[in-house]
C-alpha cells in the first residue's frame, strides 16, 4: 500500500529545524494524549469488573468468563509446575482438555503467567479485554497515522484516532468484551498486514521475514480465527487494491516471495507442535458444527444494544448477547456509502469497499435472512461452510473483517473533510465546497455519539464454598476426582472456579470447554453427557426426584469409576432437596453436611470394598 494522503500546504522541509523539531514533538504529544484517550475508554468499558475483581462476573458471559479464567490459570498452574500448557487432565477427568485446540490464548496467559499466580485469574482476564480494546485502538490509529496519512498536523491525528477508535471500540468488539477476549485482542493484526507490505519492498528480506514470522506465531497464540477472518479481508483488499497496477502488482508479490518464505519458516518453528497438538494431539477434534449462524440482513442498519444510542429491541438479530457483529448501525452505514461515493477515485476506498461488501456477505451465512424472513436466497457462505478450517467458524463473525476497512474509510473522509473545510473549492469559505465535508462531520458525529460504548454489566457470582476454601475437601480426595452435582458441564460450571480456589489440588469430572465427540470426533462444547450427569442435569431443571431404580444405580456406579470419583460435592441451598435425595439414591447412602456443603465419599464404593455406606 503506497498510496498516502499528503499533508496540504505543510512542507516541513522547507522549515527551519527548531519548527521541525516543534512540529514534531507537539504530534507525538497529541499521538500520546489519543492512546491514553483509548486506554482511559477501554478502562471504563470494563471498569464494572475492575472495580470488583474478587467476585464480579460479566452478566454476559454466560460460561465463557469462568472458561477463560479456567484456561488462564491452567496455564499459570502448568508452567509453575514445569508442565506442558497445552494439555491437562484435570479438567474433564480422565479423558482432559486440549488446551491448544480451546483457544487458550497463550499469546496472553503466559506472558502474565506471573500475575495470575500472584493476584488469580481475574485480573488477568480484565487485562485481556481492556488490552484487547485499547490495543486494537491503539494499533490501527498507529497504521492509519503512520502509513495511511503523512504528516504530523491534529488533521492527521484528528482523522486516524476516528478510524482507530472504531476499529478498537466498534459495536462488535464491545459485544465480545462481554466474554470473549480472543475477539477483542487485534493489536497484533495491523502489523502483520503493514509487515507483509515491507516484505514485498524486498529490501531487508531476512529481517522483514524474520518479524513477520514472530507477529505470524503471536497473532497464533491469541487467537487462529480472527487470524484467518482477517487474513480473507486482506487478501481480498491487495487483489482489488492491485488491479488497478497489475504490473506492478505482480512485481511486488514477486519481491515479497523470498521474505514471506523466510516468515514462514520462522512461524512454523516457534508454532509446530503446539499445531500439532492442536489438530492430532490428546483430546483434538475436528471441528465444531454450528448450524445457521448467519447474520440478519437487518442487522447492519441496527444500533448495538451496549451503546448511548441502542436499546435491546436490537437483541432479536443476534445468536447472543456477544456475537452482535454486524451491528454497525445506520450512521455508519450512511457514512460508508458516503465515503466510497465521495473517495471513489482513490485505490484505498475502492479496496476498502470491496472488503466491506465481501466479508458482509460472508457474515449473511449460508441463506439470506431479512429481519427474521427466510428469502431462499442462497449465498456464497454455503460453498465454503465445510472446507477446512472454515468449518468451525461463526459466519457471522466475518462481519468484524469489515471493521479495519471501515475505519479506513472514516480515516479518509474525516481527513478530507477537514482539509476541505480549512481549503474549500474556489476559495469561497461559504460556497458548495462545505457542503460535503459539513454533512460529512455532522453525520460522523452523529454515529460517534450513539455509538458511544456503555459499561459492561457485572453480577456477583456464588462464593466458593467454605468446604473448598477451608481445605476440608483434602479429607475427600486421594487420588480420584471431585465431581460437583450437577456434573460441571456448559450449563453449571461453577467446579472450574471452585478447582482454581483450591489451587488445582483435584481433577473434576466434566467442564466447559471444546473438545472430542467419542463416534464422530466433531468438536463438541463441555463433556459428552453420561447417564448419571444427564439425570442430575433433568433434576435440576425440574426439581422433581426421578425414579431411581437397579438400571439406574449400574449406570451411576459404572459412571463413578469412569470419572474415578473420591467424592460428589453439592452446595447447600434452600432448593437442593431433589438433588441431595436424587444422588442419596444412586450411591445408597446419604449425604454428609460438611461446612456449607452436602458430600458423598465414594472412594469405597468405586474402588468395589463395598456397595453400601
Amino acid at each position: 500500500m503506497t498510496e498516502t494522503l499528503p499533508e496540504p500546504q505543510q512542507q516541513l522541509v522547507e522549515a527551519t529545524p527548531g519548527r521541525v523539531r516543534s512540529v514534531i514533538s507537539r504530534g507525538r504529544m497529541v499521538d500520546l494524549a489519543i492512546m491514553v484517550l483509548f486506554v482511559l475508554a477501554a478502562f471504563w468499558v470494563m471498569s464494572n469488573l475492575w472495580r470488583n475483581l474478587e467476585s464480579g462476573y460479566l452478566v454476559n458471559a454466560g460460561r465463557d468468563q469462568s472458561m477463560w479464567e479456567w484456561f488462564f490459570a491452567d496455564t499459570a498452574h502448568a508452567l509453575s509446575q514445569f508442565r506442558t500448557p497445552l494439555y491437562s487432565d484435570l479438567l474433564n477427568y480422565p479423558l482432559g482438555v486440549n488446551l491448544m485446540a480451546n483457544t487458550a490464548m497463550f499469546g496472553i496467559s503466559m506472558p502474565l503467567a506471573p500475575l495470575t499466580l500472584l493476584f488469580g485469574p481475574t485480573p488477568t482476564y480484565a487485562i485481556g479485554l481492556t488490552l484487547g480494546l485499547a490495543g486494537t485502538a491503539i494499533a490501527w490509529y498507529w497504521t492509519f497515522s503512520r502509513h495511511v496519512l503523512t504528516g504530523v498536523s491534529v488533521r492527521v491525528k484528528c482523522a486516524a484516532a476516528i478510524g482507530g477508535g472504531f476499529c478498537g471500540f466498534a459495536p462488535a468488539m464491545i459485544s465480545h468484551a462481554n466474554g470473549h477476549p480472543n475477539f477483542v485482542a487485534f493489536f497484533v493484526i495491523p502489523f502483520i498486514f503493514m509487515q507483509v507490505i515491507r516484505v514485498s519492498r524486498g529490501t531487508n528480506v531476512v529481517r522483514d521475514g524474520v518479524v513477520l514470522g514472530l507477529l505470524m506465531a503471536w497473532q497464533i497464540f491469541l487467537g487462529e480465527e480472527p487470524l484467518l477472518i482477517f487474513t480473507m479481508s486482506a487478501m481480498v483488499f491487495g487483489a482489488v487494491y492491485a488491479l488497478s497496477d497489475l504490473p506492478r502488482a505482480r512485481a511486488a508479490i514477486k519481491r515479497s516471495l523470498p521474505g514471506l518464505a523466510v516468515g514462514a519458516i520462522v512461524s512454523i518453528l516457534i508454532t509446530a507442535i503446539p499445531l500439532y497438538s492442536q489438530f492430532f494431539g490428546p483430546a483434538s477434534y475436528d471441528g465444531v458444527g454450528h448450524g445457521q449462524a448467519g447474520a440478519d440482513f437487518g442487522a447492519f442498519t441496527t444500533l448495538p444494544t451496549e451503546s448511548v444510542g441502542g436499546d435491546k429491541t436490537g437483541a432479536e438479530y443476534r445468536m447472543n448477547p456477544t456475537e452482535e457483529n454486524s451491528y454497525f448501525g445506520w450512521p455508519i452505514v450512511i457514512l460508508i456509502f458516503f465515503a466510497t461515493v465521495w473517495l471513489w477515485k482513490m485505490k484505498l476506498t475502492r479496496a476498502a469497499a470491496a472488503v466491506i461488501v465481501a466479508m458482509g456477505v460472508l457474515s449473511l451465512g449460508s441463506e439470506l435472512v431479512y429481519k427474521g424472513d427466510h428469502t431462499g436466497i442462497t449465498l456464497p457462505w454455503k460453498f465454503l461452510a465445510h472446507l477446512p478450517l472454515f468449518e468451525s467458524v461463526l459466519e457471522s463473525r466475518f462481519a468484524m473483517g469489515a471493521i479495519p476497512a471501515i475505519g479506513l474509510l472514516l480515516t479518509l473522509g474525516t481527513y478530507r473533510a477537514l482539509v476541505e473545510l480549512r481549503n474549500p473549492r474556489g476559495g469561497n469559505s461559504r460556497g458548495p465546497g462545505l457542503i460535503l465535508p459539513g454533512a460529512w462531520l455532522a453525520v460522523l458525529a452523529l454515529a460517534v455519539v450513539v455509538l458511544i460504548p456503555t459499561r459492561i454489566d457485572t453480577v456477583e457470582r456464588p462464593d466458593t464454598p467454605k468446604f473448598i476454601t477451608s481445605g476440608s475437601w483434602e479429607n475427600y480426595v486421594s487420588d480420584g476426582s471431585l465431581v460437583s452435582v450437577p456434573v460441571s458441564s456448559g450449563e453449571e460450571a461453577r467446579a472450574m472456579r471452585w478447582q482454581i480456589d483450591a489451587d488445582f489440588g483435584f481433577p473434576i469430572a466434566g467442564g466447559y470447554f471444546v473438545g472430542p465427540h467419542s463416534i464422530t470426533r466433531g468438536g463438541i462444547y463441555g463433556a459428552e453427557f453420561r447417564p448419571t450427569s444427564s439425570l442430575l442435569v433433568k433434576t435440576n431443571e425440574t426439581g422433581q426426584i426421578p425414579v431411581v431404580d437397579a438400571t439406574t444405580r449400574a449406570d451411576a456406579l459404572t459412571d463413578l469409576r469412569f470419572w474415578r470419583a473420591d467424592v460428589l460435592v453439592l452446595p447447600k441451598a434452600s432448593n437442593d432437596n431433589a438433588l441431595r435425595q436424587t444422588v442419596n439414591a444412586l450411591v445408597g447412602f446419604d449425604a454428609t453436611s460438611v461446612d456449607d456443603v452436602w458430600v458423598w465419599d465414594v472412594r469405597d464404593l468405586v474402588s468395589g470394598k463395598t456397595t453400601n455406606k
